[in-house]
């Protein structure tokens, strides 16, 4: 069997602007809490000037002349005690910088994952559906789960300060002799090279980042509940394990292939940064001392002390614009994502009370798909009317009912919600005008009565959800626990936590619809876990609920079919036949011989059977 393997090429060519990108984190940073900026550069001023130049550099010097001249020791206690304020006062800056730096760090994690996460419930359905958006999205938020917003300042702030201590530094050496300035220059030629180096390190881990996510979810799967039975009774475990190890091999093989190059410009930064500035400069300061006598003892041992000093301030210039440039490739997926404008864009109308919804020779085909998945649709719902869209798996029915919810958009044809096209209302009038149960139903990780819902609640307001549970028949066995509806749902974050059963957690996901004050119901496939009797209490209990208002059930299980007033059949995503379930019995068609193959549900009066113990 071939490997497997999963990894795009993307964007390779694209040029991507450092220091547009680091401005804009920049920008972030300071629009959320401009005090870490303001921190890490007062703290990696004070430590760079203090360290790299007064106490290596200047202080050494002033000692240094002083025994020279043979001044006064008088002079060298003063200047010594001058040396330890200075130390003391660059401490306690940098003490406080941390303190503020630590709480500020907080507070801009929290904004931008504020932002992010402001903008992630925003973008289309459609995102989440395609790979490409998908890994871009992944690191957008990597930055973020890295650090990398903290990083970029304090990159940022050690490069200012270096170069201000470089230039203290190269000033105090020139002053010695400007000849020296000839070994100091090709310090300029690591920032270039970091630059190349930075770019090439982003482009192998941009192709890294579609095995780094399926090592990432072959760990995840590993280790959750709703995985585990199926873990232990197949072999789909191997399975996982060989896309987890052909993902690595594949990193593996990108490693390699960018190696040699990364190498090379290790070893140009270091020729730059430490050959070359280190032998001419000894070469010179040491002829200088020998045979001439413009060096003295004092001069040649700043001179050697600068010379590391330079290399140590231009090492973290060259290593923080690394990490810069590195960063602002990274940044550039964040504002692709800010950037992002919706497709679906929301209308300025607001929709009034529900009186009727047609589809007018819809069609629609997703983004990645080749053919349609509705194609020339048209049906029509009036308000009261309990409606049943039914049809085998893969019909259609539930991109009816995204495309109601406006996830997405119509390719051709149009949606009318009295009367007007969806388009012209709000996305969030048009979305809260339904109540809407979905087949992929989810359940959070907070209480059943906030998963009931979907706010924190008052007293008053945990009363309506329990009545809610009590109608979906949840609320006996929520009742009985300690907290009742206050338990937590799965123990991922609550040791109390609750593990309810797939039925369970439909149910608790259904008594949304019984708790709001919806004008339109659309249940899909609102009872796939649930056994007949519950499916048939449920029902029962929706009649009563939904009685006057319009509904509409989806699912291929037709127990929903018989208590409709209409019944719409779809199949290869278009409209089969239309009638109520005397209507379509009738006529021996598509519905009939669905409701045939599943008459052992059924008495011959169409109502479903109820087993007696």
């Amino acid at each position: 069997m071939a490997p497997y393997r999963r990894y795009r090429d993307f964007d390779r060519d694209k040029k991507v602007p450092v220091v547009k990108n680091v401005l804009y984190a920049l920008k972030l940073v300071w629009q959320t809490d401009k005090r870490l900026v303001i921190s890490l550069f007062v703290n990696m001023s004070a430590d760079m000037i203090f360290s790299v130049f007064l106490q290596n550099i200047l202080f050494l010097k002033v000692l240094l002349g002083i025994i020279d001249s043979k001044g006064d020791f008088s002079e060298f206690v003063k200047n010594l005690i001058l040396f330890l304020v200075l130390s003391v006062a660059t401490k306690g800056i940098n003490w406080y910088a941390n303190y503020v730096k630590q709480v500020s760090t907080k507070a801009v994690l929290k904004g931008l994952n504020n932002k992010v996460f402001d903008k992630a419930v925003k973008l289309d359905v459609s995102c989440y559906e395609d790979p490409e958006f998908y890994d871009k999205y992944q690191r957008a938020t990597q930055i973020l789960a890295w650090g990398m917003f903290d990083s970029v300042c304090a990159n940022v702030a050690s490069i200012c300060a270096a170069i201000i201590s470089l230039i203290l530094v190269i000033g105090t050496v020139t002053a010695i002799d400007p000849a020296y300035i000839i070994f100091l220059l090709p310090v300029a030629l690591v920032f270039a090279v970091e630059m190349f180096k930075s770019k090439l390190v982003y482009k192998r881990d941009k192709e890294m980042t579609t095995n780094d996510r399926i090592k990432a979810y072959v760990q995840r799967t590993v280790f959750l509940k709703d995985y585990s039975k199926d873990m232990r009774t197949s072999n789909i475990f191997a399975v996982l394990m060989e896309r987890f190890s052909a993902a690595i091999a594949s990193n593996v093989e990108i490693l390699k292939r960018y190696g040699v190059r990364l190498f090379l410009y290790s070893c140009l930064s270091s020729l730059f940064s430490d050959f070359i500035p280190t032998i001419g400069t000894y070469a010179l300061a040491g002829y200088q001392f020998i045979y001439t006598d413009k060096m003295t003892v004092s001069s040649f041992s700043v001179v050697l002390s600068s010379i590391n000093a330079v290399q140590h301030a231009a090492m973290q210039v060259a290593q923080s614009f690394e990490m810069l440039s590195r960063g602002a490739f990274y940044f550039q997926n964040l504002r692709d994502f800010f950037d992002y404008e919706a497709q679906v864009v929301s209308g300025k109308e607001e929709c009034g009370e529900f009186e009727s919804l047609e589809f007018r020779n819809v069609s629609f085909r997703y983004p990645s798909a080749n053919k349609n998945s509705i194609t020339n649709l048209s049906f029509r719902i009036d308000k009261g009317e309990t409606v049943a869209l039914v049809g085998v798996n893969g019909a259609g029915k539930s991109t009816i009912v995204k495309l109601m919810l406006r996830f997405y958009d119509v390719t051709e044809g149009e949606i009318l919600y009295n009367g007007r096209n969806i388009k012209e209302y709000s996305l969030e009038s048009l979305r809260t005008s339904y109540g809407a149960v979905f087949q992929d139903y989810r359940n959070f990780a907070v209480s059943v009565f906030e998963n009931v819902l979907c706010h924190e609640c008052t007293d008053e307001e945990k009363q309506a959800a329990q009545a809610a549970l009590a109608q979906v028949g949840i609320w006996d066995k929520i009742s009985a626990l300690e907290k009742g509806g206050d338990t937590v749902l799965t123990r991922e974050f609550e040791s109390d936590g609750i593990g309810l059963s797939g039925g369970e957690n439909q149910k608790v996901s259904t008594a949304r619809l019984f708790a709001k004050d919806f004008q339109f119901a659309v249940l899909d496939e609102p009872s796939s876990a649930l056994d007949p009797i519950a499916e048939y209490n449920m029902y029962q209990n929706l009649i009563e609920v939904t009685r006057g208002k319009t509904v509409m059930y989806i699912s291929h299980r037709l127990s929903s079919a018989v208590l409709s007033d209409k019944i719409i059949v779809i199949g290869g995503g278009e409209l089969i036949e239309t009638g109520s379930h005397a209507e379509l019995m009738a006529k021996g068609g598509e519905y009939c011989r669905m409701f045939t193959l599943q008459s052992s549900s059924y008495n011959q009066g169409g109502e479903v059977k109820r087993n007696e113990e």
